[in-house]
């Protein structure tokens, strides 16, 4: 696959790659036989993506045909802006499931520097890759970007050839082993900044903040991301996955359970996913623990006020506001409440700014966001990066979709550093909360263990 210069570099400053004046994309796509996503993104020498969701849609994207980076607490206008100058008089001849779309993220925390192990990760960051293949329930479609028609269509001829060699199915591997593992938070040092958090809902400077934790994972061998991911989606298959690997840093994966919003014209998705128990080891233990969930003061309180904050963070963008039943979603190793919340907004929005009104939801940050936001910085020994903060696409017209950086982990090298928390009200008690954690930690770490 050829690249330029200019494709391999990355930005040095807050600017896009992409300047006011750069000439419009264009893009071409052809229907597919089916393939191998997993090795289309197989790469760790140029900038590869991966987004799936529980509805079916999957798509991988490689290479750079204009990367959008913002860095600061103007990181949303400067992107959105960015993306308007990506996009403005883009050309496509495909169907719309196979238009080009922006990938990518941005970091917990708008301070974020991209330091080990997220060199390469900036504060905010999207990628048009050169080349997508888009498989949804009806068809398969590749699809390539360039700024001009003739490489468009080059490019499409060359990687229509090359995916005829790559076979349909990838064989199944076992995961690289767990060598050793090192944690970032000890128990005592978890307690203490549980008791902290405490005192402050106590003296009423909180009402609940998330607190987090950080693993650090040595393998035997080198991990194919891809692959855990393929073994995650058959575990997991009502989850999201997705996978941003950088050219010149490590991959940041992950399958998690948390859509933030999905937005198609002036309709929104979202949900508040909150409040967590183990699943049951028969189907009796399992309503057992659900029915402990539904009963709590503390799980409903805390559910309560994530989907309270979800409504007042939609409700002066919109029209409208739905908020239907709280329910039961059910992992493999997990039991959560969820409410779904839909909204008709109220004039032309991009995604972006309602994954900005809406980030960091109490979910993963806090209550009230300032002073959760404070006790994060003060209590966590690590950097959260992009675990816990918005994941996710959009296209040409501010449509889009958004997962939360949750179940997570980033590869370098031979080392996966995962990333877990638990949200901590009046009530929490530090072991309790502790093993939550664990829990959450299980999905990738028991796929990169299984040999």
């Amino acid at each position: 696959m050829d690249r330029s210069s200019g494709e391999r570099r990355l930005a040095s400053d807050s600017d896009s790659l992409l300047s006011a004046d750069a000439t419009p994309l264009v893009s071409a796509s052809r229907k597919l036989e089916d393939v191998s996503f997993g090795a289309v993104v197989d790469a760790d020498d140029e900038s590869r993506v991966l987004w799936s969701t529980p509805d079916g849609l999957e798509i991988v994207g490689r290479g750079v045909a204009a990367r959008l980076t913002a860095d600061g607490t103007e990181r949303f206008d400067r992107l959105r802006a960015r993306a308007n100058r990506a996009f403005d008089g883009l050309e496509h001849d495909g169907p719309r499931v196979a238009r080009p779309r922006a990938f990518g993220g941005l970091s917990f925390h708008d301070g974020h520097e991209p330091t080990p192990p997220w060199t390469g990760f900036r504060a905010g960051e999207f990628v048009v890759p050169q080349v997508l293949v888009v498989r949804s329930d009806a068809d398969t479609w590749l699809t390539t970007v360039a700024s001009d028609h003739e490489t468009a269509a080059d490019r499409l001829e060359r990687w229509t050839d090359r995916l005829r060699e790559l076979p349909s199915m990838r064989p199944s591997g076992d995961g690289p082993g767990v060598e050793s593992t090192r944690r970032t938070t000890s128990r005592a040092d978890w307690t203490a900044q549980v008791e902290t958090a405490l005192e402050r809902i106590e003296r009423g400077e909180l009402t609940k903040v998330v607190l987090a934790q950080a693993l650090s994972v040595d393998l035997e061998g080198p991990v194919d991301v891809p692959e855990t991911l393929e073994r995650l989606r058959r575990r997991y298959p009502n989850c999201y996955r997705f996978l941003v690997g950088r050219e010149d840093g490590g991959t940041f994966f992950g399958a998690p359970p948390e859509r933030l919003v999905a937005k198609r014209g002036d309709r929104v998705e979202t949900e508040a996913l909150a409040g967590s128990v183990p699943r049951g080891e028969t189907p009796e233990a399992d309503r057992a623990y659900a029915d402990e969930m539904r009963d709590s003061e503390k799980f409903q309180r805390e559910h309560g006020l994530v989907a309270d904050a979800i409504r007042e963070q939609l409700e002066p963008l919109a029209s409208d506001l739905t908020i239907d039943e709280r329910t039961i979603r059910r992992l493999a190793n997990i039991q959560h409440l969820q409410t779904p919340i839909e909204a008709t907004l109220e004039g032309d929005r991009h995604v972006l700014e309602i994954v900005e009104a809406l980030h960091p939801t109490p979910a993963v940050g806090g209550v009230p966001p300032a002073a959760a936001w404070e006790t994060i910085r003060d209590a966590e020994t690590f950097d959260r990066g992009w675990y816990a903060a918005p994941i996710g696409w959009f296209d040409a017209a501010g449509d889009g979709e958004f997962a939360v950086g949750l179940r997570s982990g980033i590869a370098t090298d031979e080392t996966v550093t995962l990333f877990a928390g638990s949200g901590i009200v009046a009530d929490s008690d530090p072991a309790e909360e502790w093993e939550e954690v664990q829990l959450k930690f299980r999905p990738i770490l028991d796929e990169l263990d299984d040999r």
